[in-house]
């Protein structure tokens, strides 16, 4: 139940102080320039990591600006089957979520320009790993490896990294 609330505030977060007032008589061009920005993210990702050559990643969104990096992302919530089994390079401040249950969720935060809205990628790390003890502090940045799934709960579809390697980024920190 908890994290149903979570991610309904997370969703409440990511629409709120983003959208723009009423749609104009455009919405048919504006909506098709959006998904134009999301494929051009989605092409610089790649071609950073092309030039990068040091992981086979294949979208890298620690390569996006701001903008790009959150409009990707958003894609990738959206669209989820587009990228399912890709592998995701992300950077951003940690979050941690426990239910009443006991699960556990982890997650990297992906915030726009502004930072008036943010998404969260849930990861599993590949291994065995314990809160708190082989995590960093909640808002620590850190950065993500992961391949990209996707799993329905209660009605509710949740995107991941799994398989995923943490690492703080101390410069950041």
């Amino acid at each position: 139940m908890k994290k149903t609330m979570f991610i309904a505030i997370s969703a409440t977060i990511l629409l709120t102080g983003c959208g723009s007032a009423a749609p104009s008589s455009d919405a048919t061009v504006s909506e098709y320039h959006a998904s134009m920005t999301v494929e051009q993210a989605s092409d610089n990702a790649l071609s950073a990591q092309n030039d990068n050559n040091s992981e086979e990643i294949d979208i890298d969104l620690t390569q996006l600006d701001s903008n790009m990096v959150y409009a990707q992302v958003f894609d990738m919530v959206n669209n989820s089957d587009n990228y399912l089994g890709k592998t995701v390079k992300a950077k951003g401040p940690f979050s941690y979520f426990q239910e009443t249950d006991g699960r556990e969720f982890y997650a990297v935060l992906i915030s726009d320009a502004t930072a008036c809205c943010s998404q969260g990628i849930e990861f599993v790390l590949d291994g065995n790993f314990s809160y708190p003890d082989d995590y960093p502090s909640i808002g620590t940045n850190i950065t993500v490896v992961g391949k990209f799934n996707y799993y329905e709960e209660e009605g509710y579809t949740y995107c991941q990294l799994i398989e995923a390697d943490m690492e703080v980024d101390t410069a950041l920190s």
